[in-house]
């Protein structure tokens, strides 16, 4: 089979020379580095290092003010045992602190990620009554791995000349954060979660003033209720009135300090004792837990978490075009001395730089290899042609790759590039022995003879020796296949990239280096 192949492309150019021109052109598009090219992108995923992170998910609980023993007790302990029978479990691991429980549940990695995800929403939504406190409601985490964070920025005012002003205090660039960044960036193709860190989270306050409870005979939980009811909006039937029917409706949703504070809690001798009666009502910070720190002082920001699956450096792209959309609708304001102050997102953590000088790195180490392989061959073959047909192998067989890794799922990061260089000495290997094989047959074959059962003739002789070289050497990277866990997910890249690798140089050297050392070594060129 593999000499009818061999002779098919032999006896058919101009189908070798479509292939070329079809693999070329597929292997552009693909290839993970950014060349700008005239041509549509589909290019590899692209990072900087393998994910070899467990297949986990994360299920969050919060239940405000309880222990972490009564968190552990009533909450953690009840969600792991149950959520132990899904299949494809592990192990799971838990993580009970002050107000809120976090549970980890690690997955076998053959178990696909977004499968784990439905099977434990399936769990959660059929837990039986009872099982978990009233109120309390588990939360799965954002669908991204630990290396999902990919983007960090701060909010931050500066002048039109780009030089930090400030003049933004905490809360108001948090509520611009909440209520108008994340949501823009959320939006964005890949984003899995936009997470808010630092400043402090509007919201109203009521304070409650003991000696006018006591005055009106009223207990803290009647102020807590009112508050409560007085924040919502009720429906009730209709009314006709001269064949015109009306919805009738109570409007209760609050919109300022004003509406909290005309909240009535109760009525004594027919006079209504309000909030503000007994209670300052405010605006004032949330209580938080922790802040963002950057160069010393307190910042205002967020992280974007790429999903699982995405291609990072194209999630980049996509929230780098958002933050160009979303900055012309950020506020600015006139400071004091005059000076215009333009809120702006400023980023200080951007994975694409890495990730650009990872690329870089491999791709000058992958043209140098493969200069420098040519000019070895040049040198050692001491035949302009051959030269030509050998070092032409290389950079097709590498375009291959390109388009093996970007329809199987494999990542172009700093170890899977690797496997290509690796495989670099193999390729160029099986085209020096063809041609070489190739220009002794016609050295040694009669004038009349056929030129083309002559190159035919040495290729179908080394075809089964080359083939069983390169398969022996595919082989013996199966062990690597079948690693697991952490290492599996580190080196399977590897073995994947090398095995392209020896699998392109063998199309490229058994199938298409015949027709076209067919045609350039029977050609006369002027001069010769």
């Amino acid at each position: 089979m593999l000499n009818n192949i061999i002779r098919f492309f032999l006896e058919n150019k101009l189908i070798a020379v479509l292939s070329l021109v079809i693999i070329v052109v597929w292997g552009l598009i693909t290839i993970p580095f950014n060349w700008n090219l005239p041509l549509p992108s589909d290019p590899v995923a692209v990072d900087a290092i393998p994910d070899i992170g467990e297949n986990q998910q994360i299920i969050f609980t919060e239940w405000p003010g309880r222990s972490p023993q009564d968190i552990d007790d009533q909450v953690t302990y009840p969600l792991s045992t149950a959520l132990l029978g899904i299949p494809g479990v592990k192990t799971v691991r838990s993580n009970s602190m002050f107000g809120f429980s976090s549970i980890y549940v690690i997955f076998d990695d053959k178990v696909e990620f977004y499968w784990s995800r439905a099977r434990i929403i399936e769990k959660l939504n059929s837990l039986p009554s009872g099982l978990l406190p009233a109120g309390v409601q588990p939360a799965l985490g954002p669908d991204a791995t630990a290396l999902g964070q990919i983007y960090w920025y701060t909010l931050e005012g500066r002048d039109p000349d780009g030089n930090p002003v400030g003049g933004w205090d905490l809360h108001e660039l948090r509520s611009i954060q909440d209520f108008y960044v994340k949501y823009g960036l959320s939006a964005t193709e890949g984003v899995a979660e936009v997470a808010s860190i630092g400043g402090y989270v509007k919201e109203y306050q009521v304070d409650v003033n003991p000696d006018a409870l006591l005055l009106y005979d009223i207990g803290v939980e009647d102020v807590v209720r009112a508050v409560r009811e007085s924040n919502l909006d009720v429906g009730a039937r209709t009314l006709e009135l001269n064949r015109v029917e009306y919805i009738i409706r109570g409007l209760g949703l609050i919109a300022s300090l004003e509406d909290l504070e005309q909240a009535v809690i109760t009525v004594r001798n027919n006079t209504p004792v309000r909030v503000s009666d007994v209670a300052l009502v405010q605006f004032g910070p949330a209580q938080r837990r922790g802040a963002l720190d950057k160069t010393g002082a307190d910042a205002v920001g967020g992280v974007v978490v790429a999903q699982y699956g995405a291609n990072p450096m194209q999630v980049i792209d996509n929230v780098k075009n958002r933050i160009d959309d979303i900055a012309p609708g950020l506020p600015s304001k006139t400071l004091d001395d005059g000076t215009v102050s333009q809120l702006t997102i400023v980023p200080f953590y951007d994975r694409s730089e890495l990730i650009r000088e990872t690329l870089g790195t491999l791709q000058e180490a992958l043209t140098l290899q493969i200069l420098i392989t040519i000019i070895v061959i040049i040198a050692m073959v001491m035949h302009l042609r051959s030269s030509m047909l050998i070092s032409g192998l290389l950079p097709v067989a590498v375009l291959m790759v390109f388009i093996g890794m970007r329809y199987t799922g494999v990542e172009a990061n700093i170890v899977a590039l690797s496997g290509i260089a690796i495989a670099i000495g193999t390729m160029v290997d099986m085209g020096i022995i063809l041609t070489d094989n190739m220009l002794r047959h016609l050295e040694e074959s009669d004038p009349g003879e056929s030129r083309l059962e002559v190159i035919f003739r040495a290729a179908s002789e080394v075809s089964g020796a080359i083939f069983t070289a390169v398969s022996t050497t595919i082989i013996s990277f199966l062990p690597v296949f079948f690693m697991e866990a952490a290492e599996g997910k580190l080196f399977r890249p590897l073995a994947f990239t090398k095995t392209y690798a020896l699998i392109a140089a063998i199309v490229v050297t058994l199938f298409l280096l015949p027709p076209f050392a067919h045609w350039l070594f029977t050609r006369k060129f002027s001069g010769e």
